[in-house]
């Protein structure tokens, strides 16, 4: 392992500190987290940032926060139990839904959905934060009955639409079937599975949802031997990384896994930045913290100890003079010219963007980097 000096480590810790401190600060009484407050069309509240969020903030022993934002999230959705309720009675029906009727990704922090057209179908954030609640109830020990109705009802909703076309992670291409996005709802629906408390027949159907999952991305994933972005395309993206880390849909040194880093490691790796996908023209196409510290995470468990801590390096040297981090930074862009384009329509790019410090708290806890018991208020 490389050795680092203590003025590495305490920059290390200090950036930990600051991103806690970014997190709680933009935490609103509701427990939702601002996606990021200097960004006009970033202050609402999505389900996917918030469970890597609220599980950064569980890894650093923060258990209130956390749990404020599984409430938010359990309320949410139990606040819309009759829409969800007539969505599955029609789906599994055979009776059409339109793509407007389906849930939200992203509420205002006091839960409402917002009349601006945005792209709203996204389904990875319903079974993410499952995930991230099961995390945090086997990590800290916690009951999960506060949040049970909620949890249930927002498994079965994925697991009801699980292959229905969204937006990605990105928020593009509604047409397709995501393979992160599956990812994300396979490890939501196994974790929620796996709790006692819930019915035999519920849990029947979210393992056999999981299974559809599961088969459904290997046999696409054979096709070309490695991960695609979306059934039936070629192109690899970035947030497949978490088709193993976190969400085990695959094991991190699994064959098909092990193919899909490849491609990513070549096609979008540049100096430990890591950009989104090759066609990438958002501000540029830059290479974004939050997938930096997803691929040191998950170097963290293929025993690629140093390759993990070359990435926290890089990170910590684009934070700001404060201690904020932002979206993405403009290097080795991809499509230079639309940069100009994209600060004129909205801005320069959000910061601070608490997904960003999430994941840096997330690979600098997992690494060993930062004692989380220095992070104790």
């Amino acid at each position: 392992m490389t050795e680092t000096g203590d003025g590495e480590r305490g920059r290390w810790l200090w950036l930990a500190r600051r991103s806690l401190a970014v997190i709680r600060a933009n935490q609103a009484a509701s427990g939702a987290y601002l996606a990021s407050p200097n960004f006009r069309v970033y202050r609402f509240s999505w389900f996917r940032d918030g469970a890597f969020i609220a599980d950064a903030m569980s890894r650093a022993g923060d258990i209130a926060s956390a749990e404020a934002f599984f409430g938010w999230c359990a309320r949410v959705v139990t606040d819309r139990r009759d829409r969800i309720e007539g969505l599955l009675d029609r789906r599994y029906a055979d009776m059409p839904v339109d793509t407007a009727e389906l849930l939200h990704a992203r509420y205002t922090v006091d839960g409402r959905e917002t009349d601006e057209e945005w792209t709203d179908h996204q389904t990875d954030g319903y079974g993410a934060w499952l995930w991230a609640l099961d995390a945090h109830r086997l990590r800290h020990g916690r009951p999960i009955e506060p949040y049970l109705d909620g949890a249930v009802l927002s498994a079965r909703y994925a697991a009801g639409f699980w292959d229905h076309p969204c937006y990605d992670w990105w928020e593009e291409r509604p047409d397709q079937v995501h393979t992160s996005t599956l990812a994300a709802i396979h490890g939501g629906l196994t974790a929620a599975a796996g709790w006692p408390q819930v019915d035999a027949v519920i849990r029947a159907e979210l393992l056999s949802a999981a299974g559809a999952i599961l088969r459904e991305v290997v046999a696409d994933a054979r096709r070309l031997g490695h991960l695609a972005k979306w059934r039936g395309a070629s192109a690899t993206d970035a947030s497949l990384i978490s088709c193993a880390t976190p969400f085990r849909l695959l094991a991190p040194d699994s064959p098909l896994m092990a193919a899909t880093l490849r491609s990513i490691e070549a096609d979008l790796v540049r100096d430990c930045g890591v950009h989104r996908y090759r066609a990438d023209t958002y501000y540029g196409g830059g290479q974004w913290i939050l997938l930096a510290a997803l691929l040191g995470w998950h170097y963290v468990e293929l025993g690629r100890i140093e390759d993990a801590q070359a990435q926290l390096r890089w990170i910590a040297s684009r934070a700001s003079e404060i201690g904020e981090l932002p979206e993405q930074v403009p290097e080795h862009l991809l499509a230079p010219e639309s940069l100009v384009p994209w600060e004129n329509q909205w801005g320069l790019t959000a910061i601070p963007l608490l997904w960003s410090h999430a994941m840096y708290l997330t690979l600098a806890l997992t690494l060993g980097a930062v004692d989380p018991d220095a992070l104790r208020d």
